[in-house]
């Protein structure tokens, strides 16, 4: 397995879940951060193998090797991070590790469990990237972030680290693995592609490409840069932008749209419809009331046909979501 290090590319690249780790809301304390660059080598040395280590355990489906890699704190958590490195299987397939950063953050000042955010810049203070932690407990922790180099989805992993006393070494604290290629195009492209649908005026295609280009940016939720507050900036300015819940006229039925979001559960450029069912249970009931919903949004909102895949019918009836069905938009009358 081939390892080096990548320089600095958040700010051009802009799911799963850092289970002690999320993004921070709220009052926040500052710490401190160390990017990269200024690492001294053994610290750098240490992240790299630790990440190595749990890169290839992912990709090996090697779970005894992470589970013992959890943090103490963390080992009830285990079977949320097992469920997140078997969806990571595939996009990390007959790849190999290519590091990309790693951010080491002090929060030894703390002295109690806080809303934390790190201020991580290069040597030259040109780009600050912002970390934000809640709830964050004294201690030493580490943020690597990492590609699968030859991967057909390229994945990128972010791998939440915590410095163990108790056993003087890196362990893990989160995991998260996204993918960082749509039908061959990255995220920059989705984000051209965003502008170019807002000049159309199409702002829920432009809305949810938006959405795609931040997804394939970054494998976190709790990394800021400038770039990536560059493209929310640019996303909240868009003029007729979704909003939920949308109520959907069909002939003589009106349809609620509870929500929406881009849905890569076959990693495909899909969107996800959650809509409130009339309660039908039988499956070709579900089906049918499915795509009428569907076709009703399209017919709405003709952008969204040009501009993804397909469409994820989720029906919801007494509280409970149901996935019904996905079509792609040529099947989709």
């Amino acid at each position: 397995m081939r390892l080096c290090w990548t320089a600095m590319r958040l700010c051009w690249k802009g799911w799963a879940l850092p289970v002690l780790l999320s993004m921070a809301a709220g009052p926040v304390y500052a710490a401190t951060c160390t990017s990269q660059a200024g690492l001294p080598p053994q610290d750098r040395e240490a992240l790299a193998a630790a990440a190595t280590r749990l890169f290839t355990a992912v990709a090996q489906q090697d779970f005894t090797t992470l589970q013992a890699a959890l943090l103490p704190a963390e080992q009830a958590e285990w079977e949320g991070i097992r469920g997140a490195a078997e969806q990571a299987a595939p996009l990390v397939k007959d790849s190999q590790i290519l590091l990309r950063n790693a951010y080491l953050l002090d929060a030894t000042s703390l002295t109690a469990p806080a809303d934390t955010q790190f201020f991580c810049s290069n040597t030259n203070g040109s780009l600050t990237v912002t970390v934000n932690m809640r709830a964050l407990p004294p201690g030493r922790y580490a943020v690597v972030l990492a590609d699968a180099l030859g991967s057909p989805l390229a994945g990128q992993l972010g791998f939440i680290l915590g410095w163990d006393g108790g056993s003087g070494g890196w362990k893990l604290g989160g995991f998260s693995a996204r993918q960082g290629m749509l039908d061959g195009h990255d995220g920059v492209w989705y984000w051209t592609r965003a502008r170019d649908q807002a000049r159309s005026d199409e702002p829920w295609a432009a809305w949810f490409s938006y959405e795609a280009a931040r997804s394939l940016l970054v494998p976190v939720d709790f990394l800021s840069s400038p770039n990536l507050e560059k493209l929310g900036q640019e996303q909240a300015q868009l003029k007729g932008a979704p909003t939920f819940p949308y109520s959907l006229p069909d002939g003589p039925r009106t349809w609620k749209i509870d929500a929406m979001s881009v849905d890569l559960s076959l990693h495909q450029a899909d969107l996800g419809v959650v809509y409130e069912s009339t309660g039908v249970s039988d499956p070709a009931a579900q089906r049918t009331e499915a795509i009428a919903v569907m076709s009703a949004l399209l017919k709405a909102q003709p952008g969204l046909r040009d501009g993804f895949h397909g469409l994820w019918a989720y029906a919801v009836s007494n509280g409970k979501r149901t996935p019904v069905m996905e079509l792609p938009m040529a099947q989709i009358p």
